[in-house]
């Protein structure tokens, strides 16, 4: 299941208690999001995140490309939020040999912190967004930010 690389050095030190804020450590998924997927997934709450970690090496590199393709609705300084088709993560989890209930997890996380990305005014709107659209959430270096 590994790709020579160890996404899961780091998400093993992360407290997913620790809060909003922060680094997002391997993966742009924390705090409250992290903890609320945990308690509703379909897989043991000490694989998230390494799945998460998954997810992110193989999104990270591809950011530009959501930039061109997908609406970000979000950008923080270590992450960027994107309203992607509703079948976007299956095309994820066939790529990176995900079963349905990691496939399933992994986009919950996404779209509970695509919830959290909306300040009060926007939550709402994001809230409604995800109701015919699937979430992602991809972490970012700060010297990437610029593009």
């Amino acid at each position: 299941m590994s790709d020579g690389s160890s996404p899961t050095d780091g998400a093993r030190d992360a407290d997913p208690a620790d809060g909003d804020s922060g680094s997002p450590g391997p993966y742009p998924i924390e705090g409250t999001a992290l903890v609320k997927t945990a308690a509703l997934a379909s897989v043991p709450a000490e694989r998230l995140p390494e799945l998460l970690a998954r997810v992110q090496a193989h999104l990270g590199p591809n950011v530009d490309e959501y930039r061109r393709r997908y609406e970000r609705i979000a950008a923080e300084p270590d992450r960027e939020t994107f309203l992607v088709e509703p079948d976007h993560w299956e095309r994820v989890a066939d790529r990176l040999g995900l079963t349905d209930r990691e496939r399933d997890a992994v986009a919950r996380a996404h779209e509970t912190a695509v919830e959290r990305a909306g300040d009060d005014d926007r939550r709402a709107e994001f809230e409604t967004a995800l109701e015919i659209r699937s979430g992602v959430v991809i972490g970012v270096s700060e010297a990437r930010d610029e593009a």
